[in-house]
């Protein structure tokens, strides 16, 4: 039987979407129910980046589903740090468990590991590229706060270029369709090209901003983001960025009443702690939701019950991604595989980067 590997959420169908967050609904008021469904089982976290949230919330989740756990959380204290390749890490570990986790700083990083896997592989995030479970985590309680998934104008702020769940989130949302985005972020901090390219495929409405105040009146939702230090090249590009926007509460009463602020966090300035005791701070709400999204997704995994389209591939060795973060940079033995877009452009299968 095929494996399958969740790398991008958007290789699922909206309904395999919808049986998780209900699965995850039923989890979260039958926690009872599930204490022993992977009993015998072992899942794998591998965490070349340090996380707490996810991590935490994946080893939780076994955990409470009667699983067992191994791993690491620091590849020094691996044989990577002796120079082994992804491709050896993931067939050995692959080996002892019945199902990976893993974040990688390295656009692609994911899709490359789940070429080697012999057992289902879940994108734990990475790089700037994309958070797969962190969204499901936003989809559950978007469901729970605002009671669907559609009609919402919602506002992303921050970093939108290498925010990851940013880039998954509006994917998910445009696949799902109905909702509106207002892009705020500096010119430098702008959603990819990629992201653009399918906001415009789908005719999803969005607009770009440069400051918070002009448009938090007209949010439903806003999904604050951290500056992410770890992404720019030199300190100075990004004291540039920091501080450019601050959730307050002056802000906030200028938003409706019934807005819903998200973030994915970790969080350093950009919401202030006074916002945290007003009833519209969803976020540890939020974080809490994705142990419980995370046993429902394990499960369906580990039961081969979750349908995963597999993206055409085309093997070109004659081309090269130029992406700098790509996994294709450091691995250098993977295979060169490209995929079409829909306007038959070839574009990079492990990061989405365009060829040129």
């Amino acid at each position: 039987m095929a494996l399958s590997h969740l790398i991008d959420l958007n290789d699922c169908t909206t309904s395999e979407w919808d049986e998780l967050i209900r699965l995850a609904a039923d989890i979260r008021m039958n926690p009872e129910d599930y204490l022993s469904r992977c009993r015998g089982k072992i899942m794998a976290t591998l965490f070349y980046e340090p996380s707490t949230r996810t991590q935490m919330s994946f080893q939780a989740a076994m955990l409470r589903l009667g699983g067992q756990i191994i791993g690491f959380d620091n590849p020094i204290n691996s044989s990577v740090a002796k120079g082994e390749s992804l491709k050896d890490t993931i067939k050995i570990v692959s080996g002892y468990s019945d199902i990976l986790v893993m974040r990688h700083p390295i656009e692609g990083a994911a899709k490359a590991a789940s070429l080697y896997s012999n057992c289902p592989i879940i994108n734990a995030g990475d790089g700037g590229h994309l958070h797969p479970t962190q969204t499901l985590t936003d989809l559950v309680t978007l469901s729970i706060e605002k009671d669907g998934l559609t009609g919402h104008t919602i506002g992303l702020c921050g970093d939108l270029r290498y925010g990851r769940t940013v880039h998954s989130l509006i994917k998910a949302m445009c696949k799902i369709g109905g909702n509106r985005f207002i892009l705020i972020s500096t010119p430098e901090l702008t959603v990819p090209q990629y992201i653009k390219d399918v906001m415009d495929r789908s005719g999803c409405e969005y607009t770009e901003v440069n400051t918070l105040e002009e448009c938090i009146g007209d949010l439903d939702v806003l999904y604050m983001t951290r500056i992410q230090r770890e992404r720019f090249a030199t300190p100075e590009e990004y004291e540039q960025q920091r501080g450019i926007y601050i959730l307050d509460r002056e802000k906030m009463k200028k938003a409706k009443k019934d807005l819903v602020v998200m973030h994915p966090l970790p969080r350093v300035d950009e919401i202030e702690n006074e916002i945290d005791n007003d009833r519209r701070a969803a976020y540890f709400r939020q974080a809490v939701n994705g142990m419980y999204v995370r046993m429902a997704l394990i499960l369906k995994m580990i039961e081969n019950n979750l349908k995963i389209e597999d993206t055409p591939k085309i093997l070109d060795n004659n081309h090269t991604c130029h992406n700098p973060r790509c996994i294709t940079q450091q691995e250098h033995y993977l295979p060169h595989y490209f995929k079409k877009d829909a306007a038959g452009n070839l574009a990079c299968i492990y990061c989405d980067d365009k060829q040129r």
